[in-house]
Order: C-alpha cells, then structure tokens, then sequence
C-alpha cells in the first residue's frame, strides 16, 4: 500500500510538472511573439548554406563588418556607432547565428536536445560567405566580447584587410565560465530550463543584467529596447547563446596557437575596468602574440566601449583602415 501511495503522489508529481513545463513553454511562445513584434528585421537577409543571415548595411565607403558579443544582436552597434562609421565606410552589421533574425549554421543545431555549438572559426566562415554575397571580399573587421573571438576566427580563415578587437574574449582564461552557461549549455538544462526563463525573466532583471555589464558606465537611456535586448530570452537564443560561451575556451585555447600567422593589422581596445572579460587576460597577452597589433588600455572603461569610449573606438577603426590601405 505504501509503495503504491508513492508511486501515486510520484505520478502526479511528474504530472503538474510537465503541466507546469506545458504553461511555461506556451506563455514563452506568446512572449517571443510580442518580442519579435517589436524587434523585426530591418535589413537585409542572405542565405547561406540554406540558413538565413541578418545584416544591416548602412553608409559608403570601405566595407567594415561589425560581429556583437554574447547575447546581442546586430542592433547594439546601430544605438550610435554604426550611424558615426557610415559616414565613411560601408558598415555590415550581422547578426550572428543563432541571434535575432539569424538561424544556427546547421538544422542539427536546434531544438532542445542538441548541445552542440558553432565554433568561432565556423561562425567567420559562415559570414564571410554572407559578406561576399554582398560584395565585401575583404572587409575590416571589428568584433566586440565574443565577437571578437569570431574576429580572430575570420582573420586566421577569411580575407581580411585588418581587425579591431573591442573587449575580446580572444585567449584561453582560467577556470571556467558562470555557472548559468555550464546549466543552460548542458543538455539536461537546455532542454528543461530555457521555456521557464524565457516566459518568467522580468525586464528589470535584464536591466539590472545590462547595469552590470556596462558599468562603470551607466546603460545609456532606452538602450533594452532600442539594442533589442529582450530577444535573447526567446527559447532558441538562449540555448545558442549558453552552448556557443559554454564551448569557447577550448576554441580560444586551439585559435590562440595561430595567432602568430595573422599578420594584417590589429587593434587592440580594452577598459580597465571591464569586469566581463579582463584586459590582463585577453587583451594584453594577445597583444604579444600578433605581429602587427597596437593595444589601446581605456582608463575607466567597462566591457562597452563602443558606447562609453566611442570616439577611442571610431579613432581605432580608422587607424586600422589606414593601416590597410583603405584611407
């Protein structure tokens, strides 16, 4: 009777479980909905290998490709940066796989019980192809946070007149990344915990995400909406954005061997007081391994320097475009 009793209340445990799984995952699908109502593509779309690239194009000029970090989108740039560049180049912004209006490089990518994750080099690849589709053969390329891994991935694969590493997540670090990357990553939490959080993270938790990544500058006014931050809590993004940082470092630790052969230009820019990605960790000993690399330390800037250093920021583009002969 005992056994019986507990196989019965088991039962129904399981029950309001997979009911309460049931809520979650359909009020996120409502709440991506909205989310995507208020974020649409606003630029152009190029398919790849059957997969759907995002980019925005603004401007003339030399072409400069901008890759945004972590749990980003394309629009991060577009909050000031990409309006200043465009004035003398022609600025590409993409989305990188897997976030906003981008797909994984490969359908065995998605879905819940996939862990696997696209490699920074695979990520340069896919859109370098993207960029020669609209006519950038060998662009300037300037990667922030995990973009910048992506930005190392494309000057050790893909042409590329030179590149500009904001905040880089470039190099092997010790110990491992936060522990809500190694469960979201995971196979058993990528399955389970995505819905759950998509459907209940409120918008202040994200602000108060956003304070901490940005500081010791503050978020600058109506950046959550107009970056379109709220689109890294749809289910799919969130299992690509944990995946991919889950299975960085062994990437940076193998790309990090290579760094030696890039020999076009490099710019180095990183703050002191990003607590994000450290300077003494990335930026400064991938500084010694590029041949032809100038390293930039910005006093008092956090993990964004394209908003909190953007004169810095531009001034560095153009040094490494004149460097490559395209000024």
């Amino acid at each position: 009777m005992r056994r019986l009793t507990l196989l019965t209340t088991a039962a129904v445990l399981s029950a309001s479980a997979c009911a309460f799984w049931y809520i979650a995952d359909r009020r996120a699908d409502l709440r991506e909905a909205e989310i995507e109502a208020r974020n649409p593509p606003l630029g152009e779309t190029v398919v790849v290998d059957g997969r759907r690239v995002h980019v925005d194009i603004q401007g003339q000029g030399p072409d400069v490709v901008l890759i945004h970090g972590a749990g980003g989108t394309y629009r991060d740039f577009t909050f000031d940066l990409t309006e200043r560049l465009a004035r003398d180049y022609r600025v590409l912004s993409f989305d990188r796989p897997g976030f906003g209006w981008s797909e994984r490089i490969s359908e065995d990518l998605n879905g819940p019980l996939s862990n696997g994750a696209e490699s920074p080099i695979q990520q340069a690849r896919h859109l370098a192809q993207a960029a020669r589709q609209l006519g950038a053969d060998r662009p300037l390329i300037v990667g922030h946070s995990y973009g910048g891994a992506v930005a190392m991935g494309w000057a050790l694969e893909e042409p590329a007149a030179g590149i500009v590493i904001l905040s880089g997540a470039t190099m092997p670090w010790p110990g491992s990344v936060d522990w809500t990357y190694r469960v979201l990553g995971s196979r058993a939490g990528g399955l389970a915990l995505p819905p759950f959080v998509s459907a209940l993270v409120p918008q202040s938790y994200v602000q108060n995400a956003l304070s901490g990544v940005f500081a010791p500058q503050p978020v600058p006014e109506g950046y959550l909406a107009k970056a379109g931050i709220m689109m890294a809590t749809r289910i799919d993004t969130l299992r690509a954005n944990a995946r991919q940082v889950n299975a960085l470092r062994p990437h940076v630790l193998e790309m990090s061997r290579r760094y030696p052969e890039i020999s076009i230009p490099v710019e180095i820019l990183h703050g002191t007081e990003d607590r994000t990605v450290y300077a003494e960790v990335h930026a400064e000993p991938l500084a010694t391994l590029l041949p032809n690399a100038s390293l930039t330390i910005l006093e008092g800037i956090g993990h964004m320097p394209h908003h909190g250093a953007t004169d810095d920021v531009i001034e560095a583009i153009h040094r490494a475009a004149s460097r490559a002969g395209l000024r």
